[in-house]
């Protein structure tokens, strides 16, 4: 597990987030299969514009929600440097002008919008060069026990369990990192439905968004895979933990 590295030096302290109202743009971080589709599209019957958005998959009744625009120029940046969403690179990525550019006429087409975001998780995978086109860019964040994701990229696409518990690590060790530089809102896709939905309320508030009452994007399709009692590697139960300290 290569991608397991260093991972618990920094500081364990919990910060609580400050409360940052909209209008800014906003990135949902976080890992493949850990609830990312739930967030964004709750954000998205919050008000949040998502663009060009994918409204069903097979994997996905109701859509991943991910803008197809900016999932084709994620895939593109990795895979020109030999990189994929399931093989992430080890350090940061640095963009060429013309990836610049790229992304920038992305940013365009929300032009007039006054929330707007997007989802992707390979956007956490190349974070530097979308902070760096966005100044102003917020995050609001979701995790999965590693188990459930575990099961669900095997049913998926049959990934082999070791390979799985890896792009966990690697995809939460960079969710981690984002957070401990300035805290965002944070979600455990491990809690039950009714706590989950309390806690996302609060945080459509803080963003300016309005609460969900009567209509909720949360389905039981969304959940197939539940966390297995199991032993994990210590690196990666320590890193839950951790997730889960900073969650709301």
């Amino acid at each position: 597990m290569r991608f397991i590295r260093n991972i618990f030096s920094r500081s364990e302290r919990v910060v609580t987030p400050s409360l940052v109202p909209l209008p800014c743009p906003v990135m949902v971080v976080g890992m493949h299969r850990s609830g990312t589709s739930f967030l964004t599209g709750s954000l998205q019957q919050a008000g949040l514009e998502l663009g060009k958005y994918s409204a069903w998959n097979p994997h996905n009744l109701k859509g991943n929600r991910e803008n197809l625009d900016i999932v084709a120029f994620n895939d593109a940046v990795l895979n020109a440097r030999g990189f994929a969403w399931d093989n992430p690179p080890t350090s940061s990525v640095v963009w060429t002008s013309e990836e610049y550019a790229r992304a920038q006429a992305l940013i365009a087409d929300f032009a007039g919008a006054p929330h707007w975001g997007f989802k992707d998780p390979r956007s956490l995978l190349l974070v530097e060069g979308w902070r760096e086109l966005l100044p102003d860019l917020r995050f609001v964040g979701i995790f999965r026990h590693p188990t459930a994701v575990v099961q669900s990229l095997q049913a998926r696409g049959g990934m082999p369990e070791e390979q799985a518990l890896a792009l966990w690590a690697a995809y939460n060790e960079r969710l981690l990192a984002l957070y401990r530089q300035k805290p965002f809102p944070l979600l455990c896709f491990d809690e039950d439905e009714a706590t989950l939905h309390t806690k996302l309320n609060q945080v459509l508030l803080e963003l300016g968004l309005q609460p969900l009452e009567d209509e909720r994007f949360f389905s039981a399709e969304l959940k197939h895979h539940q966390q297995l009692e199991q032993p994990l590697p210590k690196a990666l139960q320590t890193m839950y933990q951790q997730l889960r300290a900073y969650a709301r």
